[in-house]
Formats: C-alpha cells, structure tokens, sequence
C-alpha cells in the first residue's frame, strides 16, 4: 500500500468500509440510495477473528472526520462527514488496520480519529452515548500519537474494568493543540467515571496535576450553534495544557 488510508481523502464523503461500494446518487434517487445502503449495512457480513487469531471482547470501528474550522454543521451534516475506517474483531485484525494509518500527530487541520464499539456512531445523539459523557485531556503539540496508542491499547485491553460502559475513545487534532476523550454510557454513575479517570491517569501516566475534565453529552447538545462532538474542545482553552516529559 503506497498512501495511507486513500479513503480519508479530504474529498470524499459518506461512510467508508471495505466491504461496502460507494456510488454517486442521481439527482432524485438520493431516498433509493439511502435505503440500498441501509439494506446493504444489515446484509454485510458479520466481521470475526480469523483461525488461530486472538478475539477481542467486543468488535470495534475506526471512524475518521475532519471539518473546515469555524464552520457550524448540523447532527445530520456532521454524521454525513464521519468516514468509516472499518470493523475489527481480534488483536491480530487492530494491528492491520492501525499499522497503516497515519498516526494522529502527522494529521492536519481540524482533523478526529475515533474508535467506537461496533454499532455505536461516535455522536451524542447515539442511543449508547446520549446519557453518557466523556473525559477530556488536553495535550501540547506532538504527545498526541503517543497517548491515543496508549488509550485504545488500554481500552481494547478492558483495562477500565467498568463492564460494558466503554464506549469509545476519540483523538482531535487541532492547530494549536491537540485533545484526547474516552466517552461512557452513563454519565451519573460517579462511581464508573471516577474509575475511568484513574484508570486513564495510570494508563497515559498523567503527572499528579494534570487537569481532566468530565462533559456530559446532555449539556455538549445544548450549546446553541453545533460544532460537531467536539465543540466543547475549544472552550477554556485558558487551561494548562498536558506537558508530559
């Protein structure tokens, strides 16, 4: 393979799989092609760990986004914009996928890698997601390929330890930083976020006072003016910045 992930190409548009066609609708034929590919999503064939592979507890996806900054879009145009990367179901299938793509520090613009549970859309709206939240850490430029290995190792390694409440973990790349955020169902669960928190501060070994921040996805919906699951990323940027040695 000579470029990475072709299919992230920045004009290119809907959802990406390798086993999935993508074809251009006529004018008038947009509600048909919707339900093809409806049809066609619930008829692909069930992804599996392979002979002799080393099966994952859950299957996950690789989605990717990238959007022109200063730019508000709508939960429909922003579901339009995630690409999907593809499915995976043993450790054997990650390293496939993950060895070809570009790591997150050598992404450009306004640019987001997210690795989500099979079946759950890395949006708010998203039955698994809608009364859950998310941790957030903010990091100076260049630690940002580091930690996302260190966070989806540990996620697709069920160090968290918090049962099913995992949902998925995002990467945002960002002009003047750079921002990690691991995302669970149930945002009232003090018992599991707290969890999460320590467990993130000794998998990416945090200094003592870094500062994490918790969003519930209920409050990142009722900002007025949509900026994708990322907005809340560009508020107190008055913050300290993770500067990990």
């Amino acid at each position: 393979m000579n470029n990475k992930f072709d299919a992230l190409k920045d004009d290119d548009s809907g959802d990406h799989d390798q086993n999935e066609e993508n074809s251009t609708p006529k004018d008038g034929e947009k509600e048909k092609t919707e339900r093809d590919k409806n049809q066609s999503s619930s008829k692909r064939k069930a992804v599996v760990p392979g002979p002799a592979e080393h099966p994952l507890q859950y299957n996950y996806t690789f989605w990717y986004s990238r959007r022109t900054p200063g730019r508000p879009t709508s939960s429909q145009s922003y579901e339009q914009n995630i690409k999907q990367i593809g499915t995976f179901a043993s450790v054997e299938q990650f390293w496939r996928f993950y060895s070809h793509m570009v790591r997150p520090g050598d992404l450009t613009g306004h640019s987001d890698f997210h690795l989500f549970k099979e079946g759950i859309k890395p949006m708010w709206e998203d039955d698994a997601n809608k009364n859950g939240g998310k941790w957030i850490i903010r990091l100076r430029k260049g630690l940002a390929s580091r930690c996302w290995e260190n966070l989806i190792l540990a996620m697709l390694g069920e160090q968290f330890m918090v049962g099913e409440e995992i949902c998925g973990a995002v990467v945002s790349v960002r002009f003047q930083e750079d921002i990690i955020s691991i995302w669970n169902k149930t945002a009232s669960d003090q018992a599991t976020t707290a969890r999460i928190r320590d467990t993130l501060r000794r998998v990416l070994n945090l200094p003592p006072n870094t500062i994490m921040e918790y969003k519930t996805h209920t409050d990142s919906i009722k900002m007025p003016g949509r900026l994708g699951p990322q907005r809340l990323l560009f508020q107190n940027l008055w913050k300290p910045r993770l500067n990990v040695p």
